[in-house]
Formats: C-alpha cells, structure tokens, sequence
C-alpha cells in the first residue's frame, strides 16, 4: 500500500526525514517496501531576483544579469533565455548544483564572460509535466529570495510503500498507518472530521429499502445524497489520490475512494436513477447470470458470488466491483452511497474466480472489521458537505445483525518478561499497549487488555507479547537460550554422505546441476521408452505450473538431457555435470504416497567416452569404499547404445545403469555429440558404503610381480578376467593391474591380446619362486579353461 507521507502529516506530528521514518516503522513492525522521494536530484536550486539585465559584449543572443540570491553581493549568471526582465524572480542553479536527470551545473565562461550558474525552466527542475516549456519558470513577486527551491515549490515529496500482512487490514489505510506512526513515535495522532449536518425532514429509508437474504453480507449502510454536483475534485484531493496510485475520476467518485484510502473502508456510489425498484437486494447470483462491470467487461457469474441487485437485476458485484450502469455520470444529481462489509474468504474466491482485483477487494478479502463501516460513511458525507458537492438526507440505513463487539485480553506481566526474555516494567507495558490503542488496566502483575474491533489479530497472550515486543523494540530484545530444550546442531547421516558424494564428483571435474522433480509425459517419447514401461506409471500433479511440469519425475534421465541440450545450444563444448535428486514411483494404492528414490545422475559430451563416464563412477565406487561391485552388459534399456552399456551392481542388487545414450535419444534433444549417462541409486550406495577407516602397517616383506599377456576371443569381459585371476590367486595375489589391450595385425581375427600384471605378496614371509610360480599356473590354467585363452 502506498502512503504519501504529506497525506500522513494531516494525522500526525511527523519531523524526521520519510526515510528515517520508513525504518523506523519497520523496526516497530509495518513492513516497508520502498521509500520514494520525489525532488531528491534537484540540489542547490534557489530563487533569486534580477536586477539588472545587460547585451554579451561579444554575442548578440546572450545577456548578462546581475541577480540577487539573498547574500551581500549579487552574482553573475549569462543566459540566452528572452522571457524574463529587471525585477523578475527565477530559479537560480548554483555553482555545484544538480538538476532534473542528474544534470551538473559548474561555473564557467560563456563567450569570454564569467557565469555562475544558471537560470531555470520547469523542464529543468522536472515539474514541466506533458506540456511545452518555452522560456524560464517565473515565480510570483511575493516569492522570498535565496530560498531552496524545493521548499518554495514543495517538490519534495515522498511516498512510503507498505506490505501489509493478511492479519493487519486496519494497516491498510492511512489512518492505520497514522496511528502505528504515533505509537512508534511516541505521539499522538487525529481522526478526520466526521461532523456533518442533514436533512431533518427527509430521510433515507422512506425512499428506499434494503434486504439482506445472505450471511455473507454482515453489514449494510445505505445512505442517500441529493441535489448531487459532479464536478472535478479539488486540487488537493486529486494530489493525495494521485500519490497514492488512485486517478481522479470527478467528485462523488473521489470522494469513495478518498474515504477507503483513509479509512481502510471500501464505499461505492450509485446513481439512483439505476435502482428503479427503490430495493436493493444482497443476494447470490444466479448460475451462468451474465454482467457487465464498470470495466466495461461481461463476466459470467454463479451461484457462489454475492451481488448487490435492483429488485431482482443485478448493480454489482459485492466488494469487488460495480455494474457499468450504475456509475455515477455528469448528468446524475442523486446517488445512493453504500457502506457495507462482506465475507472476506467469499470475496477472495469470487475475485479469483472473475480474475477481477480491485482496491476494495483486497481490503474486504483480509475480513475488515464491520464497525469501521459507519465512520467511514460519516467520512464521506462530512467531504460531500465540504465541497459542496450535494445535499444529505437524514438517517442512514443501517442493517447490522451480529455485530462484532471489542473483547479483553489477559495476560501476566512476567511471563511476558520470560517469554521475551526482558525486564521491561509492567507499567512501560501498560504504556507501549496505551500508544497502540489497546487500553490496559493493572491488576496486580496482571495486564487486562481491552482490544478494540479493528484489533482483530490480538487473541491470545503471544499476540500481547508481540505487541509489547515490537513498541519496545526489537533491536533491544537480549538473545537468550531456549530453556528447557535440549537440541544439538549438525548433519544427519545421510546430509554427510550427500556432501561427501558431491567432494567426489567436483572433484572428479564435473559441475552440479540442479533441475525440477517434475517434466512433461512427452519425455518418455525423447527418450524412447516403449508404451508398456514402468516407468510410465506416474504420480500426476493436480494444479501444475503448467503441461511441461504436470507429472512427478520416475528416471532423472530426461531431466539430465535436458540440462546437456541447454549446454550445448549455447555452445559448450566440453560438459560434465551431475545432479542429485528424487524419483517419484507410485505403488499400486494412489492413495499412498509415492516411493521416492535418492538418485544420482552424471552426464557428459565433449572429450568423454564410455571409460570417462565408467572412471566417475569406480572413483564414486572407491571413495565410498563399496568393493563388491561388477558391471554387466546391458542391451535392454531403450534410452542406451545396447552395445555401449552396462548395469552395475553390488552383489546381487542392481544400482543402476551407466553407456552411451542412444543415438535416437540425442537426435530428439537436438545434441550432434555423442552423450555418456549414468543413474545410480542413492540409497544403494549409501547403505553398502563403508564409513570406517582402517589402517593395517606396511608390508615387512617385499613382493613379487609377474607380467602375463594372453588371448582371448574378443567378447570376453576383462572384468571376468580379473575375477578368475583374484579367486584362484587367494590371499597371494595383492593386486592386478591392466597395462595393455591390443589388436592388430599380429593378432588374429576376434581375438584380443590382454596384459595383467600381477603383484604377490604374503605378510608373514618372502615368498619363493617355487610358491609363486605354483599359484601363477593355477591361475593361467584357469584362464585357458575357462575362456579358452593363450598365452602370447
């Protein structure tokens, strides 16, 4: 909600800058968004007087004036402007000063003749607006001289910007804010003038009638003006709506939206000439009723929005909007004002529903409190009688069937001190609560509290303390332990892992990525996953963001492809990224929750290779310290080459999947790169790591290495190789290490030429040739058994 501070100033005493003002209320609770000062560029602009006007020696276009600013001596300015004369008062801008747009002005010499600044246009000081500027800005004669411009023209205005919580609609006016200024301050503040005089004779329920026929209408007020003037409004009401962000329409319509700016209370204007019936009706609307609002939009309205009707047509929709021809015209001379107070949930609904907000309705939506009704209609008839504007008639229409009375509030005065963990007195207490409105008694340590109607949000005895917290201040409020709670910081097991596990990943080159756990079906075709697929089976969102984000993900595959095609359609060239993340994979009762899977997924292009892609993951595997693990083929899953891939395992559990992703896949997320791909189960990984370090002591005795090359037919897997080798080696064999694959010429077709070396060690002895050699043809005669393979 914007508040200008000048309108403000008509409530309350307010001598500190609007931005130090600003923080304050901020400090004591009122949420400030912005404070917005208009004037705050215009620096050392005065008014001065011309004295004397002479010709430039050496120019025909320019003058010299000699101009009075109010100190001993006058000062020399040089301008080429034609409209002023001797005696004239102008804006001056000083050596030094600064004007509209951040424009500097410096003495210097125009044609050899010294000038010490420069006279001033409107244009120039920003208050030209949308007409042509021809000349300088001549002031009145009375204009006192060396005054800052600013105060002389009252161009320093400034606008505070409020965010208003739903629990605080009395804050949605100015007087809410002028009263929440006062108790900050420590000062007072005044109600606006609601006297006014009325027919006697006349009264407003002899003409008309109204009916309530729904609750959700809790107060009604109805009154009627006559004798109606619509003209413009004032100058210094169009000024407050202006600053506020309200146009000004004319009058009777100002002055409604005058009245709610101030006092919180929406109010509406009819032109009686539209209520034929002399009944207006609160009742529902019919289903699929059409109405024109004073947008002049037809919306469709059902059976759940409230309306205002003549008789039985409708006028317009209740706290939201009225109807297009009841508005109040040139030619209307009586009007019905109405002051009413609505279900603030109905209101809301039926404003989402219409797509229609309004000021009105974002006050009426927070349940303003239905007392406020009458003041503000006393408002607004105190302004008709001040602008002359009509004649009011005697005696409001006022239907008010449960009315909302002010309750008490007690609390003791310690406790709120334990709960705060303060030492504020109990009679400060007292005092903070008094500044807010909220008279309190003593009784004892006790506060009774008397919270009126537009307090709606004090009901318990937290409200109270918070209260008292904030008029205190919070920045005085001592940090205290929470007593009686034993609590201890820290990362639970799995958040470690986590952590660990992405040390690894950076470490191994790759960068995080982080994507939505939600994509569209369409997916599932990218990645050509056949119809009858598990995956498929989905958990759907009931109000997504939008048809790309309407199902829980089941595979983070898309979603990675996703995050590589970005890349690459804005030319990088070499990616390697990770994400960690959920999968969401429903059971057969939809009316339990999904399984959700930690997962972890890699993907890369550029440089990379299967072996790339499989040296993350071994580097995952070790660092993890998980041993019982091997990779098998893998040629069933659509989404991968089938001859590129494999599925890893831990003993017998299935982790995941690593390869190359097909080339179908890449074709359909527009990638000309082949793309590696791997998604591993988290809580696989987790459950089989090892987080325990052991040390054992240096081996005592040195070891022995024996090379070994042999064929074998090409599609046999190293890593059964080295199975064989480790199980037939026993405790003796230390380690084996890979150092060549060949094939060429001097290997013949569909064989391979694999080398191992292979280190054996024992830690209670050196080992003999004789021991080693023994376990060494164990091992070859394996080989040969099992794979076929030779020694080269």
């Amino acid at each position: 909600m914007k508040v200008p501070v000048k309108w403000l100033k008509d409530y309350v005493n307010i001598d500190i800058p609007a931005k130090e003002l600003g923080d304050r209320l901020t400090l004591s609770g009122s949420k400030v968004e912005e404070v917005v000062t208009t004037g705050d560029e215009i620096k050392n602009v005065v008014t001065g007087k011309i004295i004397k006007i002479e010709p430039h020696p050496d120019a025909d276009k320019l003058v010299v004036c000699q101009v009075d600013i109010g100190k001993e001596d006058p000062i020399q300015i040089v301008t080429a402007a034609t409209n002023m004369k001797e005696q004239d008062i102008v804006p001056v801008a000083l050596h030094g000063s600064t004007l509209n747009g951040g424009m500097k002005i410096k003495k210097g010499k125009l044609r050899g003749i010294l000038s010490n600044g420069m006279f001033c246009s409107e244009e120039e000081l920003g208050i030209a607006g949308d007409k042509p500027v021809y000349g300088l800005m001549i002031l009145p004669q009375d204009t006192p001289i060396g005054k800052d411009i600013k105060q002389v023209l009252e161009m320093e205005s400034s606008i505070i910007d409020f965010e208003i919580t739903s629990n605080r609609p009395d804050c949605l006016s100015v007087i809410g804010i002028a009263r929440e200024t006062a108790a900050t301050l420590n000062t007072k503040y005044n109600m606006p003038d609601v006297t006014y005089s009325e027919s006697e004779s006349e009264k407003t329920e002899n003409t008309l009638k109204v009916d309530i026929e729904d609750a959700l209408c809790k107060r009604y007020i109805a009154k009627e003006i006559k004798n109606v003037k619509v003209e413009q409004s004032p100058g210094w009401m169009q000024e407050r709506l202006l600053e506020a962000g309200v146009r000004p329409i004319n009058n009777i319509v100002d002055i409604t939206n005058f009245v709610m700016l101030e006092l919180g209370q929406p109010m509406h204007a009819y032109d009686i000439r539209q209520i034929k019936s002399n009944n207006i009706v609160v009742k529902r609307a019919e289903n699929g009723e059409k109405f024109t609002t004073l947008d002049g939009e037809e919306r469709e309205l059902d059976d759940s929005i409230l309306t205002i009707r003549d008789g039985s047509t409708a006028i317009g929709i209740a706290g939201i909007m009225g109807g297009l021809d009841s508005e109040v015209k040139n030619d209307t001379t009586h009007i019905v004002f109405e002051c009413a107070n609505f279900d603030g949930t109905n209101i809301r609904v039926s404003s989402q529903k219409l797509a229609i907000r309004t000021e009105a309705s974002s006050r009426f939506e927070k349940d303003i409190d239905p007392n406020l009704a009458k003041l503000a209609m006393d408002r607004a008839c105190h302004l008709i009688e001040e602008l002359n504007a009509g004649e009011i008639i005697g005696e409001n229409i006022d239907i008010y069937n449960e009315r909302v009375e002010p309750h008490y509030v007690e609390v003791d005065s310690k406790w709120i001190n334990s709960f705060l963990g303060t030492d504020i007195s109990k009679e400060d207490m007292v005092n903070y609560l008094d500044r807010l409105e909220l008279n309190t008694g003593l009784n004892g340590d006790v506060l009774k509290i008397y919270v009126p109607t537009f307090r709606s949000d004090i009901n318990i005895r937290e409200d109270v303390a918070e209260e008292v917290a904030r008029i205190y201040g919070y920045g005085k409020v001592p940090s205290t332990m929470i007593e009686s709670v034993s609590t201890k910081g820290g990362k639970n097991p799995k958040q470690k892992m986590d952590d660990k596990l992405i040390d690894i990943l950076i470490g191994s080159g790759l960068n995080q990525s982080i994507s939505y756990s939600f994509y569209s079906k369409k997916v599932f075709d990218k990645i050509c996953l056949p119809e009858d697929s598990s995956l498929r089976n989905v958990v759907s969102i009931k109000n997504p963001l939008g048809e790309d984000y309407s199902i829980m993900r089941t595979t983070t595959i898309p979603s990675m492809m996703e995050a590589l095609s970005r890349n690459y359609s804005r030319n990088n060239k070499f990616v390697r990224l990770f994400e960690i993340g959920k999968t969401y994979i429903p059971g057969k009762d939809l009316s339990k929750l999904p399984v959700e899977n930690n997962i972890v997924a890699i993907g890369m292009y550029g440089k990379a290779d299967y072996f790339d892609l499989k040296g993350v993951v071994e580097n995952i595997l070790d660092n993890l310290k998980i041993n019982n693990f091997s990779f098998k083929r893998e040629s069933e899953n659509p989404s991968f080459h089938p001859g590129k891939t494999a599925s890893l395992f831990i003993k017998k559990n299935l982790v995941g999947v690593i390869g190359e992703i097909h080339p179908s896949v890449t074709d359909n997320y527009g990638i000309d790169e082949r793309c590696y791909l791997a998604e591993l189960n988290l809580d696989l990984l987790y459950k089989y790591a090892d987080s325990d370090i052991k040390y054992k002591p240096l081996p005592k005795f040195p070891a022995v290495s024996r090379d070994i090359a042999i064929l074998v037919d090409k599609d046999i897997l190293v890593q059964d190789i080295e199975e064989v080798i480790l199980k037939k080696g026993g405790n003796m064999v230390e380690n084996i290490k890979l150092f060549d694959v060949y094939t060429g010429k001097q290997v013949e077709d569909g064989k391979k030429s694999i080398a191992y070396s292979i280190s054996y060690r024992v830690e209670n002895k050196t080992l003999t040739d004789k021991e080693v050699n023994k376990v060494h043809e164990k091992i070859l005669k394996s080989l040969e058994n099992k794979f076929g393979a030779k020694l080269r």
